[in-house]
């Protein structure tokens, strides 16, 4: 074949006509003009036209080599592709890479190209449109995608290093999905195949067949500009056949007749349609069933703090404004929130509840995972006060030294233009506090909007006094025991904040390969994901030892190459050097096991200054520790690190000693909230000495001290108690706890080391400790403060006891410490719950805690991490108030996110929130929060099915309405009253929800509670009980109050409203708020009984299968004369199949034997009649409501037999 297409070639010098479809989007065409585009220098004279029928080419695209009757055709996309991609020597190197480009021809031709075709014909209108098909194609498309998105992870091209034919085949395939059916959900995973298409396509050849390709955002049927029929039939038929091919038979032309017929059908529905948006738009009748969801608001005058009305009649309908006013200022001033309210006895015989909120950041705005985390412990809370306990919810913030730094320097940039340095630093914390007392009680504010039920009055701030002693102790304690002590060592640097930041503060950007990132204060973004290879040459001989790394420029700090003892390759170089080539630093060969001989060369270069991995190399070898890097990632001529980056890769290439760059998968750590690459950096630090603390942490969980739910954290725990590493706790910032010691200098020439650091709670104090030390007098003694803060951890570690007086015994410490629970997410089980335990274990000798929570983390309704730059992070008072799309914009467009992530996050809430999001209220997102918590994985929350728990608060405010007509003005609620077979049922569903709740809050299975609460309220009150003709006033009084007890922790608001219209049963003695109220408990509420149930559900069944054959057959009042004609055979269905369900539903001997007994010993007729007898006198002894709905259907049919004189 080589040796046709080389004699070929000479033909294609001299003169080549290629026919193609003018069809823009023909992509075997498109493929073949790109192939020519890659060619050599001529290019074939282009024909968008069919070939003459003289040549007897089968199909576009065809190449005609030379002219005359020496002509060559080439027919087919293949073999024209591959013929012009080889004069451009684009079908491989050698025969290995030529199979492989014959490889990717065939995935294309066989796999994708199909299932694309199968997607994308449907929207531009070539093929009718079937929903399931189309979805199915899609999935199918998404998964061979997938098979290609593995194959070009390590890859940039699909065959060597350059562009091949296997890259235009394939990417032509995708071409069509990616400009209308890949929509942005889809392109982020297949971020691999997005990287390579985009490469592609952006090449000049690509570029000037394809134009600027504009990828989808939305998949919607697709306006075309020719005509489809005509233009895609080379694509869509695969065998290829034209008009251009033999004679066609009658059955051909009558076909292709058809079709003809149906194709300008098809195009006078578009022409329809078309007309149809340029006429007006015609207003359509609402349909009444269909109401928009009504706001209400409350406007009774009432002042903060004062009981809301509640004699007003109630509104139509609910409305969570109207429901959610007035009440949180009357709960707060009532004091309910306060573990004092309603103790009678000291000690409470109930027991004490005690948890402390997980205080949040002063910068923040609270986001659907605070809103979680508050819904779950305001629900818990609210259940223990409810059960008589002694409840404390105590609230915090978080002073958040980094964060908080951060937006006073933005701020005071950009209103004076000045820099914490120019302000100096007593008056920038003066600013600080100055923006903390007038915004940072917005977390409050928000706290209170979701209903937490928190005792304001202990509100803690982690900068108070109170809290700034404790802090100062803790630190003082532990560093006179040695357990904090200084160090030089490795730290994570931002230099953009010129600080060590913490782990949690670094975020893992994963790389696939190449990217450029930006860089704060550098102009152009920054190379990554990349391996260059360079030589060092050994020392004294000709020999060269190659490594890689992903930051040259870090070769400037190395002091070592690193090989495996075991790698045969590099054991004669045993006691060798290599040499530096830009100084005469001569580096050790040393031989390592933590070295990965199969990687690469299995040689490494060692950098123990600026790596982690390295540093413990260097400690093991003792090898020099060079730090090329100031706090400010300049190197010591001033050059920026990632300019020295490319000055260094030059500067090896200019001696030669430089080898390769490709790509290469990585993780690169970025700061969370400078945006900087974080930079490994040599400092001295402060630590804590954590091991015999984490062992501490790890026996308790062991032994049973402290339990944590769910168990299959512990497996977490336990890695990290057991193998735990020295905690760094300075900061390199002004806003914090300014670490309590002091730099000594000893003005006494007889001292030799001169300086040491001590700590007190002063200055005095500490003078006095130095003075001991060293011997001396005190006026010798000249001290400096330590100018870095704590690590905000640190004070947040001991925030369950620093908030009640700490190191002081103080009767709230006493009283509510230690604590009961600690609920938090699961992600900062190590940062924060490790830490509480370990200092509180260290500092009191007691844990925090007993139990320890951890819910799931949430995420969008797509399964993605709450990401600004996405547009998925929601605040939740946007939920409960709802908000327009161009009011989530309006947000973006405020925030300090880059101007094309604003563009990226606006398209994310486009296609999630087309709407915006609907108003859902403050007890429909905390229910469906709860609703939505599952132990041990992540919570893809949907909007949309919170506003179905909105409704579920419409169904709930309706019924209450309803039953209070029933029981009417001048009820007056008993203790005991006579009960029917369905009032017993429904106080032992009443039950059964009662001891599933009951046993849900202690099992903290929360979808178990609200699966409870639902079902009883909407399945079993509202569709069955509230239904019937009588019911009874009291058995349904106490069905409507202990209900709304139970759903009274996850949806404060609407119960109190409603609980607030109900008469009580003892008005003097009776609590003034729901809120305050017993919890219904299963000693009091023990009426649940199977054999009503079981009851209950027979009768039921009958109810449901005579429904839905209603419902089958359509058997209305308004059809009486249908059933006249068809009732033998109505008879026939019904009776038939209702005993049938009746039987199966009743237990007695041999039940299928008797109805085989009846229907062979009697007629047909005298069969139904018995038949009709049996089901009618069984619904005469059910309730008078289920006789009522079948009484049209028993009389038309005893009216039917009767006239037959049976």
């Amino acid at each position: 074949m080589l040796t046709k297409l080389t004699s070929l070639s000479v033909s294609f010098k001299e003169m080549a006509t290629l026919y193609v479809s003018p069809h823009p989007d023909d992509f075997r065409s498109l493929l073949a003009l790109i192939a020519a585009e890659f060619g050599l220098s001529s290019r074939p004279n282009i024909v968008t036209e069919d070939p003459p029928a003289s040549l007897n080419a089968r199909s576009r695209p065809a190449l005609v080599l030379g002219t005359g009757e020496d002509c060559s055709v080439l027919s087919g996309t293949s073999a024209v592709s591959w013929y012009l991609a080889y004069q451009g020597k684009r079908t491989g190197i050698d025969v290995k890479q030529q199979s492989q480009v014959w490889q990717w021809l065939s995935f294309a031709d066989n796999e994708l190209i199909p299932v694309s075709c199968a997607v994308v014909f449907p929207l531009m209108g070539v093929i009718g449109v079937d929903k399931k098909v189309q979805q199915s194609s899609h999935a199918e498309l998404m998964r061979v995608l997938k098979v290609l998105d593995q194959a070009l992870e390590p890859r940039t091209f699909l065959v060597g290093e350059s562009i091949t034919l296997a890259d235009m085949a394939v990417a032509t395939a995708v071409l069509l999905p990616f400009k209308y059916a890949l929509e942005p959900s889809d392109r982020e995973t297949l971020t691999n195949v997005t990287r390579w298409f985009t490469t592609c396509i952006n090449q000049p050849q690509f570029m000037k067949v394809l134009g600027q390709i504009t990828l989808c955002e939305k998949m919607v049927p697709v306006t075309l500009k020719t005509n489809v029929a005509e233009n895609t039939s080379a694509a869509a038929d695969s065998n290829g056949s034209t008009a251009n091919g033999p004679p066609k038979t009658e059955a051909q032309l009558r076909k292709e007749a058809k079709k003809k017929e149906k194709m300008e059908k098809f195009q006078q529905k578009k022409e329809m349609e078309a007309k149809k948006k340029t006429q007006p738009v015609k207003e359509k009748k609402a349909k009444p069933e269909k109401k928009e969801l009504g706001v209400i608001t409350y406007s009774v005058p009432t002042p903060a703090g004062d009981k809301k009305d509640v004699v007003s009649p109630l509104p139509d309908s609910y409305s969570p404004q109207y429901v959610e006013a007035a009440w949180y200022s009357w709960w707060e001033k009532q004091g309910f929130f306060k573990p004092e309210y309603g103790v009678r006895f000291e000690p409470n015989p109930r027991g004490i509840f005690m948890m402390c909120i997980p205080p949040p950041n002063v910068t923040g705005s609270l986001h659907l995972g605070h809103a979680l985390t508050n819904a779950i412990q305001d629900c818990l809370t609210r259940w223990h006060r409810m059960r008589g306990e002694t409840s404390l919810w105590n609230p915090g913030c978080d002073h958040a030294g980094i964060a908080t730094q951060v937006v006073v320097e933005k701020k005071l940039m950009r209103e004076r233009g000045m820099s914490r340095h120019e302000l100096g630093r007593e008056n920038f914390i003066q600013e600080v506090w100055k923006w903390k007392n007038e915004k940072g009680d917005r977390i409050y504010h928000q706290l209170k909007k979701l209903g937490s039920s928190l005792d304001w009055d202990r509100a803690c701030f982690t900068m108070d006094s109170k809290l700034s002693y404790a802090v100062q102790e803790a630190f003082i304690r532990m560093h006179d025991e040695g357990v904090i002590y200084r160090s030089k060592r490795l730290v994570n640097w931002s230099c953009t904040l010129n600080s060590a930041i913490s782990d949690i503060e670094v975020d893992k950007k994963e790389l696939t390969g190449r990217t450029l990132l930006p860089v704060p204060g550098y102009k152009e973004k920054v190379e990554f994901g990349v391996l260059v290879s360079f030589a060092y040459k050994v020392d004294g001989s000709d020999e060269e030892v190659i490594v890689a790394t992903t930051r040259i420029e870090t070769m400037l700090g190395d002091t070592a190459v690193a090989v495996h003892p075991a790698d045969p390759r590099y054991q004669h170089l045993k006691g060798k050097m290599v040499l530096h080539p830009f100084c005469d630093r001569k580096m050790p060969i040393v031989f390592d096991d933590f070295v990965d001989m199969n990687f690469g060369t299995g040689a490494v270069k060692i950098t123990p200054a600026h790596d982690h991995n390295d540093y413990e190399v260097g400690e093991r070898h003792n090898l020099t520790f060079i730090n090329i890097l100031d706090e400010n990632g300049l190197l010591i001529n001033g050059m920026k690190r990632f300019e020295a980056r490319k000055a260094v890769l030059q500067s090896l290439k200019d001696r030669g000693l430089f080898k390769e760059i490709k790509d290469n998968p990585m993780v690169v750590p970025v700061c969370s909230r400078s945006k900087d690459i974080v930079e490994p950096l040599l400092k001295p630090q402060w630590y804590v000495n954590c091991t015999d603390m984490g062992k501490q942490a790890a026996d308790a969980v062991r032994d049973g001290s402290l339990k944590i739910i769910p168990d299959h954290h512990l497996k977490t725990w336990f890695n990290w108690m057991d193998n735990i590493r020295d905690w760094c706790i300075s900061r390199q910032l002004w806003w914090g706890h300014r670490i309590p010691a002091y730099f000594v200098t000893v003005s006494d020439p007889s001292d030799m080391d001169g300086h040491y650091w001590v700590s007190g709670r002063s200055e005095e104090e500490a003078r006095e400790k130095a003075a001991k030390r060293f011997n001396v007098s005190v006026d010798k003694i000249t001290l400096r403060q330590d100018e870095d803060v704590l690590d905000t951890w640190f004070s947040s570690g001991i925030f369950p006891f620093s908030i009640f007086g700490w190191p002081n015994e103080t009767q709230d410490l006493n009283v509510f410490y230690p604590g009961t629970l600690l609920e938090t997410g699961h992600d900062i089980l190590f940062f924060w719950v490790a830490r509480m335990v370990m200092m509180g274990l260290k500092l009191t000798g007691k844990l925090p805690f007993k139990e320890v929570y951890l819910h799931a983390v949430v995420r969008d309704a797509h399964g993605r991490k709450m990401s600004k730059s996405l547009g998925n992070v929601i605040d939740p008072l946007d939920v409960i108030t709802g908000i327009s799309l161009e009011g989530l914009h309006a947000q973006l467009t405020d925030s300090n996110l880059d101007p094309l992530e604003v563009e990226k996050a606006k398209q994310g809430q486009k296609s999630d929130y087309p709407n915006g999001i609907p108003e859902c209220g403050t007890d429909a997102l905390r229910f469906a929060l709860c609703a939505y918590t599952s132990q041990g994985r992540d919570i893809n929350l949907d909007v949309n099915r919170i506003l179905g728990y909105r409704h579920f608060c419409n169904k709930l405010w309706n019924a209450v309405k309803f039953a209070m007509k029933t029981l009417g003005d001048n009820f007056v609620p008993l203790e005991k009253a006579q009960e029917s077979v369905s009032d017993r049922w429904i106080l032992s569903r009443l039950s059964a929800a009662v001891g599933l709740c009951d046993a849900g809050f202690k099992a903290y299975d929360f979808p178990g509670i609200t699966t409870a609460i639902y079902n009883f309220w909407l399945y079993e009150l509202c569709d069955v009980y509230l239904r019937q003709a009588l019911v009874c006033r009291q058995t349904l009084y106490t069905c409507l109050e202990v209900g709304l007890r139970l759903l009274s922790p996850l949806m404060p608001f609407v119960t109190e409203e409603l609980y607030q219209r109900l008469p009580r049963r003892q008005p003097q003695r009776d609590p003034p708020s729901i809120c305050v109220t017993s919890y219904p408990d299963t000693e009091e509420f023990c009426w649940h009984s199977e054999e009503v149930d079981r009851d209950m559900e027979f009768i039921m069944t009958v109810v449901k299968t005579i429904r839905s054959l209603r419902a089958d057959y359509n058997l209305t009042k308004t059809r009486a004369d249908w059933i006249l004609k068809h009732v033998v055979i109505l008879l026939k269905i019904t009776f038939a199949e209702v005993f049938r369900t009746l039987l199966s539903s009743i237990s007695f001997t041999r039940h299928n034997y008797f109805f085989s007994m009846l229907h062979y010993a009697l007629t047909p007729l005298h069969f139904l009649y018995l038949i009709y007898k049996l089901v009618t006198f069984m619904l005469k002894i059910l309730h008078r409501r289920t006789y009522d709905l079948l009484k049209y259907i028993t009389l038309q049919v005893e009216f039917v037999i009767l006239r037959k004189d049976f």
